[in-house]
Formats: C-alpha cells, sequence, structure tokens
C-alpha cells in the first residue's frame, strides 16, 4: 500500500498540484457568483420573469438560471445575438454575460490541461489517480497513528512527515469527494453512464402561436428557486414550443395555447450527475466549494512534503565503503526502516565492526535470502516499525520469506528494535521477528533489545552487548542529527540536598526569541509542555542529555530539576551554572508522559528530582 501510495504520488506531483491549485482557485468563482446573484426575486415565478425580459428584449431567445442564483438572457436584435446577465426585478441586463477570462482560462486547465479531450483523458487520469492516493492514504494515517480510534492521536517525527500526515486526516474526505464527483462527471463527458430519459410523446401541437408567455399555467407555479431553463418557440414557426427545464425534469408547452403538451421527470442517473456537478464545482453550494477548494489546495502541500520526506530517506541511507559481498561476509546486517534513521545507527556499526576486524555486507531486509549468505556466521537484524506493528518500507516481504524458510540457518541472529515508547505498537514488528525466530530454532546471538526514540545511549548499551558476543570490543557511539539548538540564558536557581550529600537543583531559563517561521511551524521553543523532554548538549560531548520540563510555554519560561550525579558530566556542568550563564538546547515532544484530559482525581507519585514535570503538571491544572 505504501508503494501505491508513494511512486504514483511522487510521479503524477505536478499534475496533480496543477488540479489542485486550479480546482482551489475555480471554488472562489460560485462563491462571487452568489455574492453578486439577486436573491430576493428567487420567490419569483418564471412567468413573471420571462414577461419582464421579453418586455426589455423582444427576441429573446433563451433564459438561463444558474445553480449560483445568476440568470443569463440570449437574444436577437436587428440579425445581431445579444447576451447579458440579468437583473430579475427590471428584466434589463445587469451585467456582461461574456465569461471572466481568467475562470475560462483556469476552467480549461483544470478540465482539459488546453489538450483538448485528451487532455481531458489525463485529467480524469488524475481524478483516478487522486482517489487512490486518498484511500491509501487514509490506511496509511491509521496505521501510523496506531489505528482508527487513535485518528486525531498527535504525532511525532520529522517535520515534513508530521505536517504531510496532519494535512491529509484533515483534508483527505474533502478530496475523496472531489475525487469521486470528477470520475463521475468524467465519464458523464465520455458517454460512459446509463443512457438518460427517453423523452415522451408530446401531444398534438394546436398550430396556434400567440400565449402570453406570462399566463402560462407552468410557468406561473414554477419559481425562479426551481428554474434551469427557458427556450422560446420561434414566432414564425407554429409547430415550434417552449421547452422549460427545472430542478425535477424537463417538459414542452404549447405556444398557442400554453398547455403542457409532456413532462419527463430527472433519471436517477442525471440526478445524481446534477449533484456531482454541485458537489465538485460548488456550484448552488457556494459555502462547501469553498471548503472544498481550501482542501484541495492540500494536493500540493503533501505532494511537496511527501516529496522532502522521499529526499531525507534517501539522504539517510548512508554510503557504504567497504561492503563486503552477501557470499563472502561473516556479518549480514540487515535493515528494516520507513523515514531512514534506522540506516544511520546501521552505518556506525558497520563501520564499527569493520575497524574490529569482521567482513560485513550490509543492506535491506528486503533483500533477505539466506542461500546467498554463503560465508555467513551470524545475521544482524535492525528493524524500526511502522504505525501498529507494520513492517517499514525497506523490509518488504521479510516476515513472508522467513516463514516460508523451511529449516534455520546454521547462524545465530541479533535482532534489535527502533521504535517509540509512546505508541502502542512499540517495536512490535520487530519483536515479531524475534519470537518467529525463536519459534524456528534459530539460536540467539544476543538477547532481543530495543532502541527508544533513536537513543544513543540505548544503541551504545546494545553494541556492547553485541561486541561481548562476538569477543570484540564494540562501543558505538552514534549520534543521529539533533533538532537546531538554542542558547538559553539561566535566570535563577534553588538548590536542595546539600545537608543529605544529594545536590539538585531546580533550574530556570528565559524564553529564548522565536523566528516567524518557528511560531508558524510550532517549532524551536514556540511549543512545549510539562513532562516533554529538554535536551541539553553538554560542553566536549555531542550527544544530548534529556530532563523532562517542570514547565510549559504559557508559563513564560523554562524550568526542569537536576541532580548531580558523580562523574555525570551534564549534570555536572548544570550544577556549576550561575545565572547569566548559558546552555544549548533542544525541546523534545514527549506526548506519552502527559496527565489524561480528565476531571478524575489523579495521583502523583515522584522521588526525588522526578517530581519536577508533576509540579508542571499541577501548575497547569488552574482549570
Amino acid at each position: 500500500m505504501r508503494a501505491l501510495h508513494r511512486w504514483p504520488g511522487l510521479l503524477a506531483f505536478i499534475l496533480l498540484a496543477a488540479l489542485g491549485v486550479s480546482g482551489a482557485a475555480l471554488s472562489v468563482f460560485p462563491a462571487a457568483e452568489r455574492i453578486a446573484a439577486t436573491q430576493a426575486e428567487a420567490a419569483l415565478s418564471v412567468a413573471e420573469l420571462a414577461s419582464r425580459i421579453q418586455q426589455a428584449y423582444p427576441g429573446v431567445e433563451q433564459i438561463r438560471r444558474s445553480p449560483s442564483g445568476r440568470i443569463t438572457a440570449y437574444w436577437f436584435e436587428n440579425d445581431a445575438p445579444g447576451a447579458a446577465v440579468i437583473d430579475p426585478a427590471t428584466g434589463r441586463a445587469a451585467t456582461s454575460a461574456d465569461p471572466n477570462p481568467v475562470q475560462r482560462w483556469l476552467t480549461t486547465l483544470h478540465r482539459s490541461l488546453f489538450m483538448g479531450d485528451g487532455g481531458r483523458l489525463v485529467a480524469a487520469s488524475g481524478a483516478v489517480l487522486m482517489l487512490a492516493l486518498s484511500i491509501s492514504g487514509m490506511f496509511l494515517v491509521a496505521r501510523r497513528a496506531g489505528g482508527w480510534r487513535r485518528w486525531f492521536s498527535p504525532l511525532r517525527g520529522p517535520f515534513a512527515g508530521r505536517i504531510h500526515t496532519e494535512i491529509a486526516r484533515i483534508a483527505v474526505a474533502g478530496l475523496m469527494l472531489s475525487a469521486v464527483t470528477a470520475i463521475w462527471m468524467s465519464a458523464s463527458t465520455f458517454d460512459l453512464l446509463p443512457a438518460g430519459r427517453s423523452q415522451q410523446t408530446p401531444a398534438a401541437v394546436s398550430g396556434t402561436t400567440g400565449a402570453a408567455v406570462g399566463a402560462i399555467g407552468i410557468l406561473i407555479n414554477t419559481k425562479v428557486a426551481d428554474f434551469r431553463e427557458l427556450s422560446f418557440p420561434a414566432a414564425d414557426d407554429a409547430s415550434d414550443v417552449y421547452t422549460l427545464k427545472t430542478a425535477t425534469g424537463e417538459g414542452v408547452i404549447d405556444q398557442g395555447t400554453g398547455a403542457l403538451l409532456a413532462w419527463t421527470d430527472l433519471t436517477l442517473v442525471e440526478r445524481v450527475s446534477d449533484a456531482a456537478r454541485m458537489l465538485h464545482t460548488g456550484q448552488g453550494a457556494a459555502l462547501l466549494g469553498l471548503f472544498l477548494g481550501v482542501m484541495a489546495l492540500a494536493v500540493p502541500a503533501m505532494g511537496g512534503t511527501g516529496l522532502l520526506m522521499w529526499l531525507a530517506a534517501r539522504r539517510a541511507r548512508p554510503h557504504i565503503r567497504g561492503n563486503a559481498a552477501a557470499n563472502q561476509a561473516e556479518t549480514i546486517l540487515l535493515v528494516g526502516s520507513e523515514g531512514g534513521s534506522s540506516w544511520g545507527f546501521a552505518g556506525a556499526l558497520h563501520q564499527a565492526l569493520q575497524a574490529a576486524g569482521q567482513s560485513v555486507h550490509l543492506g535491506p531486509m528486503s533483500a533477505f535470502a539466506p542461500h546467498r549468505y554463503a560465508a555467513a556466521r551470524r545475521i544482524v537484524i535492525m528493524a524500526a516499525t511502522y504505525g501498529n506493528g507494520e513492517a517499514p518500507a525497506s523490509a518488504k516481504g521479510f516476515l513472508e520469506r522467513l516463514r516460508a524458510l523451511e529449516y534455520s540457518p546454521p547462524v545465530s541472529l541479533a535482532v534489535l528494535g527502533f521504535g517509540d515508547s509512546s505508541f502502542p505498537g512499540f517495536c512490535a514488528y520487530a519483536r515479531e521477528i524475534s519470537q518467529l525466530a525463536r519459534e524456528r530454532g534459530w539460536s540467539e546471538l544476543t538477547p532481543f533489545a530495543t532502541v527508544d526514540c533513536q537513543s544513543p545511549q540505548d544503541f551504545a548499551r546494545w553494541s556492547r552487548a553485541l561486541g561481548e558476543a562476538l569477543g570484540v570490543p564494540l562501543d558505538v557511539a552514534y549520534q543521529p542529527a539533533a533538532p537546531a539548538c538554542a542558547p538559553l540564558t539561566l535566570v535563577s536557581r534553588r538548590d536542595y540536598g546539600a545537608e543529605v550529600q544529594a545536590p539538585a537543583a531546580i533550574l530556570r531559563f528565559a524564553l529564548p526569541g522565536a523566528s516567524l517561521w518557528q511560531r508558524l511551524t510550532g517549532t524551536g521553543f514556540t511549543r512545549f509542555s510539562a513532562g516533554d523532554l529538554l535536551g541539553v548538549v553538554p560542553q566536549g560531548s555531542a550527544v544530548p542529555r534529556f530532563y523532562s520540563l517542570a514547565s510549559a510555554r504559557r508559563d513564560g519560561f523554562i524550568e526542569f530539576a537536576v541532580r548531580k550525579h558523580p562523574g555525570g558530566l551534564c549534570s555536572g556542568q548544570l550544577m556549576a551554572l550561575e545565572p547569566g550563564g548559558s546552555i544549548s538546547a533542544f525541546v523534545k515532544p514527549n506526548p506519552a508522559f502527559q496527565p489524561g484530559r480528565s476531571r478524575k482525581p489523579l495521583i502523583l507519585i515522584g522521588a526525588g528530582t522526578g517530581i519536577g514535570p508533576l509540579a508542571g503538571f499541577i501548575r497547569g491544572n488552574a482549570a
């Protein structure tokens, strides 16, 4: 499903963006027409409207009312055609009937890309593709969030991925509606829908002329609000008739007697087509049209963020030097990654194993093929989890091939899971691999382990255990690219615990300035709550240490508690910091560590400096 979503989306990005932007722009025109149309005459009868127009333009041939309420008349005067938008109160021209050139240009772009029928087919294909992307995207959002019930749960991860998903879960319903209605309208254009109604045979025409349009019964009983079109008969042809179209059907009227000669109700297909046209264009539902227009702007936004996600994943995959061939390596290192972050850890491990004298082959889990690993003595699996226990992108088909093995290869296996403990399916995919391997009799090189939120400490701890199992010194200190840090200035501190030889302090820092972009995107220190994590990068190290915040953005300061650890680099620097001094830090969301939105009593238990975020929860409990 991810392949169905990713590759068509990337390849059709320009087409879908053009359709989305032009559709959004076109949604403004029905609303403008609705505002400009005179609604006070909506209860007027068609007979009275036609009489007023005929009096002003004796050669009138046709009157049309758009779903937005705009009335247009067409006539001949002195053998010259004329047309105008009509004020129903007077029956006279209010403005020109010529279409807005910008609207005409956008309509041609949106419907056919300026390529005629061929362009209409391309645009229709874009609608089908948009529907497929909406459906696949809907399932992918649910999987990433951890299930349909967690559709609006807080998101973690890189900015582009969060924005992509946030937009998708708001806009997907509108995009699906636009896509379905566009497909229906395209099918109607190319005569792919069932045949319409068969016109009833009219009663015999009287052969007379002269009935006053204002005195025709059906026109008197039809209100302008339900009116669509009235075609006048030729005055010199007694066999010609009036043709009336309304929201419910179509009929023909004798021009001499004013009698209704035949009437045909709209078929189900015609009613659905009218509804599809209204929903897609906004004609007759201006507010809905504007809403769908705003949703259409999500298409280029999601296309752009999707492209950024794909580029980031490609950049995150390291360029491996000295990668041994799969049939010659002693250690097979396989990676399952969705966003690309796991590849960075794998590259660091590959380099460390090579430095320890190992022959290592690094590749994606999707390339798992035990029959190729002729010289292998061990296989190391580094697997992330997508959504609620799904396989990540580069692990496609791994579990299926593992289950299909009729034997357990004579090699040992180590499985390391990457995930986020704030989600219910934490490392569920990697756990499933480890459990299945044990059931199939694979020998275990190291116990199953996890890395939470790309923790360098978790990874270093596991790498040391792996080194002990291999009999080589191995301590991989890999640090993923940290978010941009900001300098924080200490404004006050309160010290405790000196009398019991457990020095601790509550440190309060001033909020740093924020750019307009940070405020718009919620990055930097523009959005945080008590319980979120403050990543402090100590001098002389690139590895941040994390502290739970005791303050929220609305408090106007950054506060946390710290206890000095013997030999602790970061805690030692923090405990020595005086007001006016500064640190380098960033905020990391921690939505799993938040009190629920409930009025039920809550008991908070904190030991030592662990009381810091709990004090922040109490401070924010003013309501």
